[in-house]
């Protein structure tokens, strides 16, 4: 590979150079460096990208309302396994939602905080290393494994929260004229990425295209786009195999089983974010912007239920969060008035967080 110019993006040059000896890159390829290159991808970086200062804003930036309601959730299912129990949180990022759980558990719930292991599950030794920073105090109870084939088997909660949106996808088409997909891929030409249309007729993703019917495949426009991640589809396999008792949860924004292919979304749902903003090109300056596509709560649905397990809810986040509020209020109300409820409402508000974020609830 050539030298680095000097000022130059060394992602960028080393994705070219890719590109160079590979010919057009799969997107999937090209996302799965921009983030997660070990030296240069975007979520090896600074841990403060995330929240008002950084970024983008998760649920978890909004404050420890949404680990205190999660914790009160959990501690509810925990409560009806007896024996030791393990919460999993899969793309723990720096550990604060860990950290808002066992705080929450250990004040409220001793007994269970004793029996409970929490199992962070993190490829990767940088944000190990913020997490057991920000977990110190939990050091006896608090476990990682660098991915679930190494996890033991879970009898409690398997959970991600904006996990999904941030698998790999490859970008696809659909050709009108040949009534078949085609992939984007990216190339570089004219001294920037570019998007490229490739024929892949044998491409894994394809074993992840529903049934779709006829009449519904007449009326795709040409070109329509869509995206299908055979990543996250993996890890949710993965994690219902993993999960000998308990709950699996996924908590993001995506599509739902009923609302997919999307004709409000002709493009596809991939987009990046830089400084609370919308970038105008998701290609530009890889490793430097967030990336993210819609999760697909339908094909995580489906595979799960493959493999024996059951679809006990697909909500909103809205009616999710705002049911634990109710029901904690209800049952032990000194902690539920003890919530900053603004918070409750940031994570809960149609037009903020409550409607676009659903929650799939899957258990065994």
């Amino acid at each position: 590979m050539c030298a680095v110019p000097q000022g130059a993006n060394p992602l960028a040059e080393m994705i070219r150079a890719e590109i160079s000896n590979d010919g057009p890159m799969p997107f999937a390829r090209f996302m799965e460096l921009a983030l997660y290159h070990p030296e240069f991808g975007y979520y090896e970086k600074d841990a403060d990208r995330v929240g008002r200062r950084g970024d983008f804003v998760t649920s978890v930036s909004v404050g420890a309302v949404f680990g205190q309601l999660l914790a009160f959730r959990f501690a509810e299912w925990l409560g009806a396994i007896d024996g030791p129990v393990r919460i999993a949180e899969a793309g723990a990022h720096d550990g604060s939602l860990a950290c808002d759980i066992l705080e929450w558990l250990a004040a409220n719930d001793e007994p269970l905080s004793g029996r409970l292991t929490y199992t962070i599950l993190e490829p990767s030794a940088r944000c190990q290393g913020w997490q057991a920073k920000r977990l110190a105090k939990f050091d006896a109870q608090v476990e990682w494994h660098d991915s679930l084939a190494d996890a033991p088997e879970i009898r409690g909660v398997i959970f991600s929260n904006e996990l999904l949106d941030a698998f790999p996808i490859h970008r696809i088409g659909w050709d009108a004229a040949k009534r078949d997909w085609f992939e984007w891929a990216v190339t570089w030409r004219d001294d920037a990425f570019r998007w490229e249309p490739i024929d892949v007729g044998g491409g894994a993703w394809r074993a992840l295209l529903p049934a779709w019917p006829i009449e519904l495949l007449n009326v795709l426009p040409d070109r329509y786009t869509t995206e299908l991640s055979l990543q996250a589809n993996a890890w949710w396999r993965a994690a219902a195999g993993k999960l000998a008792v308990g709950k699996l949860v996924a908590l993001d924004y995506g599509h739902g089983p009923d609302d997919w292919p999307a004709a409000n979304q002709p493009d596809g749902t991939v987009r990046g974010y830089r400084n609370q903003k919308l970038v105008d090109d998701v290609l530009d300056d890889p490793g430097e912007q967030d990336l993210t596509a819609h999760a697909n709560f339908g094909l995580a649905k489906r595979i799960g239920e493959e493999v024996g397990l059951q679809t006990e809810e697909f909500t909103s986040q809205e009616r999710f969060l705002n049911g634990t509020f109710a029901e904690m209020l209800k049952s032990a109300p000194a902690l539920g008035q003890a919530l900053d409820v603004r918070q409750v409402q940031t994570l809960t508000h149609p037009a903020q967080m409550g409607r676009p974020f659903r929650v799939l609830i899957q258990s065994r």
